[in-house]
């Protein structure tokens, strides 16, 4: 019978070992008879190679909002741009952090 691992140990695996761990589990939610857990079993089959990747970046969706939320502020603080260009010009410079030391 496999060994136990608790949430500490599974994020401290490396590729290989968390791809092993998951296709363990795949399996044994697979053939549970549970509906909800087969349920959860093909929504991680779906997404493999993304939760995958996570064992090397270790990044997470969380970044990705935290930048989606800098520019739907940024598309807030105005009511409109002349052009996509000067939009996505000034998402860059909010979701960047520039501090641009200017002269005032």
């Amino acid at each position: 019978m496999a060994k136990l691992i608790d949430a500490v140990e599974f994020f401290e695996l490396r590729w290989e070992a968390g791809e092993e761990f998951l296709r363990r589990w795949h399996f044994w939610a697979t053939h549970s008879r549970l509906e909800p857990v087969i349920e959860v079993a093909r929504t991680i089959k779906r997404h493999w190679e993304g939760i995958l990747n996570w064992f090397n970046s270790k990044l997470t969706i969380g970044f990705l909002e935290g930048i989606n939320g800098l520019i739907q502020a940024t598309k807030a603080r105005a009511w409109g741009y002349r052009s996509t260009r000067n939009l996505i010009i000034m998402a860059y410079l909010s979701a960047g952090k520039l501090e641009l030391n200017l002269p005032t």
